[in-house]
């Protein structure tokens, strides 16, 4: 299962209204950093017959079955800290992170 917060649903929604078109958007993982993997979003189009679909608070998300493995039980925050914002990922599955962030070990 992934969710998203009401904030993070918020701005999803927000972006594809402005985009005018898009079923919602795929979280998945690739190879990346120095602990080995990534987030990755996108938005999604035509959903790929192969992805997992879940709702939340009216915004579709789809993970392909591959990175659902790392990715179950993910939750999914819109943050401001300072002058910085973006999405926060809190994944039970994940043991380490490297030291700047970008990247994570399972």
């Amino acid at each position: 299962m992934i969710q998203l917060t009401e904030r993070a649903a918020d701005h999803v929604r927000n972006f594809l209204q402005n985009r005018g078109h898009g079923e919602g958007i795929r979280v998945g993982v690739r190879t990346a950093g120095c602990s080995g993997l990534a987030y990755v979003l996108e938005f999604v189009d035509t959903p790929d017959s192969n992805d997992e679909r879940f709702d939340s608070y009216g915004v579709n998300v789809f993970v392909d079955p591959k990175s659902l493995v790392y990715l179950n039980g993910l939750q999914m925050d819109y943050v401001t800290e300072g002058l910085n914002e973006g999405f926060k990922f809190t994944n039970p599955n994940q043991t380490g992170e490297c030291g700047c962030g970008e990247s994570f070990t399972v």
